[in-house]
């Protein structure tokens, strides 16, 4: 987002405000609803609705995450609960009581209109907590739709107006491996995650699994986004960090690096 030099208040209002309107896909609310879409991931997200409404929810948006319907089945096995096995969003609003009512009203709506089957809201702590589990305890979860599996993580991030269409792809990509991989995220930044889970004992498994992820890496790079949002580089991504950023831009990564640890003490071997 840039901004001419010297604008006023209400020119950098309304950039923001356009701004929002353009990439704005994720929502959030401290009363916290539940949202089971009837298709594609993607559409749980609503993107379109949520530009039409975003003057209504922008200002309390705490956070937005993304369980696929792998993850849900997982998490109802996990821990006894009895939730749809669809792709389901849940979200998080800040605000007084009157405008979290508002917002969770108007998420209802949108959710409604855009194929919705099934919607939660709670104000109280312990029912916020209860609608949350299901994120908090995905990751254990998901191990176990595999007997022995290894989970292989990834992450990439998009700028959220992209987000659909990568989540899209990746599903698509998913239907075709071999092995559960389930997907969920914090959509609310364009962030999501894959868990591959993979025999350790298996070469295919693994081979595949760096495939997928490496397709997954540059699909986010076509579409304007990062090799991770919250995983980090690592051993894992730094061959793409040249394709993300130029070769040029990594040699001041080296340079900045040699001069600050000429002896090569720190991470020796990672990144640059």
């Amino acid at each position: 987002m840039f901004a001419p030099r010297g604008a006023s208040d209400q020119e950098l209002a309304q950039i923001v405000r356009q701004e929002l309107h353009r990439d704005l896909a994720g929502l959030a609310a401290r009363a916290t609803p539940r949202i089971v879409r009837s298709n594609d991931p993607a559409d749980a997200i609503a993107r379109e609705a949520a530009e039409r409404r975003a003057d209504l929810v922008v200002t309390g948006v705490a956070r937005s995450e993304l369980l696929c319907a792998t993850t849900m089945a997982a998490l109802n096995r996990y821990s006894k609960m009895s939730y749809r096995e669809m792709p389901t969003l849940l979200l998080e609003f800040h605000g007084s009581e009157a405008s979290v009512v508002e917002q969770a009203e108007t998420v209802q709506e949108l959710a409604r209109e855009n194929g919705g089957l099934d919607f939660q809201w709670a104000t109280k702590a312990e029912e916020r907590s209860k609608l949350w589990d299901a994120r908090h305890h995905a990751y254990f979860a998901c191990l176990q739709l595999k007997a022995g599996a290894r989970a292989l993580s990834t992450d990439v991030c998009v700028p959220i107006s992209r987000l659909a269409e990568c989540i899209v792809a990746t599903e698509q990509d998913i239907k075709k491996a071999s092995m559960p991989i389930p997907l969920f995220g914090h959509v609310g930044d364009g962030n999501f995650h894959l868990m591959i889970l993979v025999d350790p004992d298996s070469d295919a498994d693994i081979e595949e699994a760096w495939e997928l992820n490496t397709r997954l890496v540059r699909r986010a790079l076509a579409l304007g986004g990062t090799c991770t949002g919250e995983h980090g580089i690592g051993l894992g991504k730094r061959e793409f960090l040249v394709e993300e950023f130029g070769a040029e831009a990594v040699e001041v990564m080296r340079q900045l690096k040699a001069t600050l640890d000429p002896r090569n003490l720190l991470n020796p071997g990672k990144v640059v």
